[in-house]
């Protein structure tokens, strides 16, 4: 039996197949490679080059790799574009995985893990939020997740097809070994733009919106280290695998870093004092979103190792050196 990772040659999805390599799993990636890279998939990994709504590719790489379970990366991300281009998002995000879902569900695979966003949550004040807590995003990119969230929830309530959802907090950081990372090129992410900056491949970095309600005015949002969050998907494998029931989980630390804490701990970590731009808020970004995350602790064990802002910026910084001379040979 394999595992089946759409979206396998991009940022998560990557260090998702180094994991499942080096936990001795068969693993077949579907990537289009529109925002991944080839080179990032492990060379030990079956890769496959198509599109996830392929419905008859999906039932051909399930019937020739004996796939029991799906583990779907692939998506668009980015706040600000989806407020531009909604209609792109809800296709990338909510009619694509709807496709694949037929697939799946057609081939039999019986276990589905989502990767969802913090962002199905919307404006939710600086306390912690649980997954409990009412759902209403306030961008295309939130809701086109929240959309495929209800499609897999009516999906397994009409098929027999289990599934856990992650929601992800701030994902950032690199795998420690040095294998992967964030190597998408324009990248949004803070710490990744703030890596770049300070190893001069962009003159400044800009903060959006000082007037937040929130201790220095800027934005909090809860880190989680990319190696910490496809853990939780190794432990909600195994939860299904041993016959878990369909689940929603928080993936976050419960701490909240504001934009200009992030950007001191980049400075500090690399000894670069760099400039900083400070610009209008942009549409769809609430002030504060922070994990309560003790449910996916209590139910499948997950236990966090790289719960450190410096350690995170640390990894991305070596990564961000490596790429640089990837990139310059």
């Amino acid at each position: 039996m394999a595992v089946l990772v759409t979206g396998g040659g991009g940022y998560i999805g990557s260090h998702m197949v180094l994991a499942l390599v080096d936990a001795g799993e068969k693993v077949v990636v579907l990537d289009d490679l529109s925002t991944g890279f080839r080179w990032a998939v492990s060379p030990e990994a079956t890769f496959v080059l198509g599109d996830v709504s392929d419905g008859d590719l999906v039932r051909r790489i399930v019937a020739e790799h004996e796939i029991n379970s799906v583990i779907h990366f692939a998506a668009r991300i980015v706040v600000p574009d989806s407020v531009a281009d909604p209609l792109g998002y809800y296709f990338a995000n909510t009619v694509k995985t709807r496709a694949l879902l037929e697939a799946v569900v057609d081939a039999g695979v019986p276990h589905f893990i989502f990767s969802s966003t913090a962002a199905v949550y919307g404006m939710v004040g600086t306390e912690p939020v649980m997954e409990d807590a009412a759902l209403a995003p306030i961008s295309p990119y939130g809701r086109s997740k929240l959309m495929s969230e209800w499609m897999l929830k009516d999906t397994a309530f009409a098929f027999p097809l289990r599934y856990v959802a992650l929601r992800y907090f701030n994902v950032a950081g690199a795998d420690p070994a040095g294998r992967s990372g964030q190597s998408t090129t324009g990248a949004t992410h803070l710490i990744k733009v703030a890596c770049e900056t300070a190893l001069g491949k962009r003159p400044g970095i800009e903060v959006y919106g000082t007037d937040y309600p929130t201790p220095d005015g800027t934005c909090l949002r809860d880190y989680i280290h990319v190696s910490d969050l496809v853990a939780a998907h190794l432990d909600a494998l195994n939860h299904l695998r041993g016959g878990g029931e369909s689940r929603v989980f928080n993936c976050g630390y419960g701490r909240g870093y504001s934009v200009l804490e992030v950007l001191e701990t980049v400075k500090s970590v690399s000894g670069v004092d760099f400039p900083v731009r400070y610009s209008p808020r942009r549409p769809g970004d609430p002030a504060a979103i922070v994990a309560k995350a003790d449910l996916i602790r209590a139910e499948l064990g997950w236990t966090p190792k790289l719960d450190d802002l410096p350690v995170i910026v640390r990894t991305a910084l070596d990564w961000e050196r490596q790429l640089g001379a990837r990139r310059n040979t």
